[in-house]
């Protein structure tokens, strides 16, 4: 009973570590930033700019938009900032837990991205995009206040995109492109191995004050690790509706992930590493959501084109996380998330034949849809975001485009309540309120010959 009961207790602590969390510059855990070019538009031109290879990532059909072979390469620096305000925590039997250092988990990370294409004919033309689609990098204090929820999570997810474009017509470009997804992720919180105590005493009949008072004071740590391969697809279509007006529109389908991976339990206290559970295999499944972008870019003038973009997320697919343990134990977290709308308009501005500048605004829905859903893990709101950007061609053949983002986003507040019955239980408690924001510098260069 002792080591059955401390082994689902662990499982239950780190089961809500989902493989997901807010990169704060996009809903969820999406990551937009493969170009510097629609980054400096506010993504305002993701479906139907099509202005070099990079923008397949986005629409595949935007290849056949740039005649003859070009490559495209970039690196966008994501610095994010949340904090928890006003937090309270205590363990599922009300004792409080406390701390002296910071409720920052906010990282930076750096995103690059990679695409090429070729005219193989006057009808087909073919490209490969390499970029994150999905990504995170939160770290709090390992002794925070939340830390029976998380302390650090790492996800990297790459898409190798190879793409097809048909050139139906002078004005119909349609493409396809197929997507093989690596993720790799690292999770890691706090075990409160009194609390769990606890919890075993009360679970055989007994009195767990005595061991309940000491929540919070020893502590254990466990690290989740894991990978894997998944596979999906792309469409997309470009049409030229004017000589100043043109429509995009893309699908990017779901991928289905089962994370492999091992269990690390440790502490730095002697008597709590004596009773923890060996480490031991497990697997998380994880779906990458489908999304759909709408977009139109308008030539206004000889100077300047104004561009709109809408994207719909299906984050309603991540509605549980379920965590499963080589022992046959297995524990699972309701997420409840809900589908997302963005929306963005920008603009460009040729102010010479070499340069071009470009701006935009958006708005992002966050899939959180109440305090009780949202987790340190993702801290995730709703938010706005406003773009400024430039592209110098020292010729026709080469464009050098630098972009910055700032992201607004509301506040959040999160209320995760502890039951001797839910998934909180050895977590406890714990309340406050998210203040989030993120800047985002992108750089990038394309080539065309």
């Amino acid at each position: 009973m002792h080591n059955k009961f401390n082994k689902l207790s662990l499982a239950v602590a780190i089961a809500s570590t989902a493989l997901i969390a807010s990169q704060v510059s996009a809903s969820g855990f999406q990551v937009r930033e493969q170009s510097a070019k629609t980054l400096a538009n506010a993504l305002s031109n993701a479906a139907a700019g099509a202005e070099d290879a990079s923008f397949m990532a986005y629409n595949p059909a935007a290849i056949g938009n740039i005649d003859g072979n070009q490559v495209a390469g970039g690196v966008a620096y994501i610095d994010a900032n949340f904090e928890l305000q006003d937090e309270s925590a205590s363990s599922v039997f009300g004792v409080p837990y406390t701390s002296d250092t910071s409720s920052q988990g906010g990282e930076s990370a750096v995103v690059p991205s990679f695409a090429a294409k070729t005219q193989l004919n006057e009808q087909f033309d073919l490209g490969l995009a390499i970029y994150a689609p999905y990504g995170l990098s939160t770290k709090y204090d390992k002794d925070w206040i939340g830390r029976y929820h998380a302390v650090e999570t790492e996800l990297t997810t790459i898409d190798f995109q190879p793409t097809l474009n048909y050139r139906a017509t002078e004005r119909l470009n349609l493409a396809v492109g197929l997507r093989a997804q690596y993720a790799d992720a690292t999770l890691s919180n706090a075990v409160d191995t009194a609390t769990i105590g606890a919890l075993r005493v009360a679970a055989g009949g007994g009195n767990p004050a005595s061991t309940a008072a000491g929540a919070g004071q020893a502590d254990g740590f466990a690290e989740v690790t894991g990978d894997d391969w998944g596979y999906g697809y792309t469409l997309g279509a470009l049409f030229q509706a004017t000589d100043q007006t043109r429509l995009g529109i893309s699908y990017r389908s779901e991928i289905d992930l089962t994370l492999e991976g091992e269990v690390d339990y440790s502490s730095d206290n002697p008597l709590v590493a004596a009773g923890l559970p060996d480490d031991q295999s497990g697997t998380a499944d994880l779906t990458t959501p489908a999304n759909l972008n709408l977009g139109i870019y308008h030539q206004l003038t000889d100077r300047l084109a104004l561009m709109a973009n809408a994207e719909w997320t299906e984050w309603s697919s991540f509605d549980e996380l379920v965590v499963e343990f080589e022992d046959g134990t297995d524990s699972s977290t309701t997420e409840n998330w809900d589908d997302t709308w963005a929306f963005s308009v920008g603009a460009n501005y040729a102010l010479t034949p070499q340069w071009l500048l470009r701006a935009g605004l958006g708005v992002d829905e966050s899939p959180v849809p109440s305090a009780e859903f949202r987790t340190p893990r993702v801290p995730d709101a709703d938010r706005q975001w406003a773009t400024l950007g430039a592209t110098w061609m020292p010729s026709p053949e080469l464009g050098i485009t630098a972009g910055y983002m700032h992201v607004f986003a509301d506040d959040g507040d999160i209320d995760q309540q502890a039951t001797f019955e839910n998934e909180n239980a050895t977590k406890g408690n714990l309340s406050g309120t998210y203040e989030v924001s993120a800047d985002v510098f992108a750089l990038s260069v394309d080539y065309r010959f």
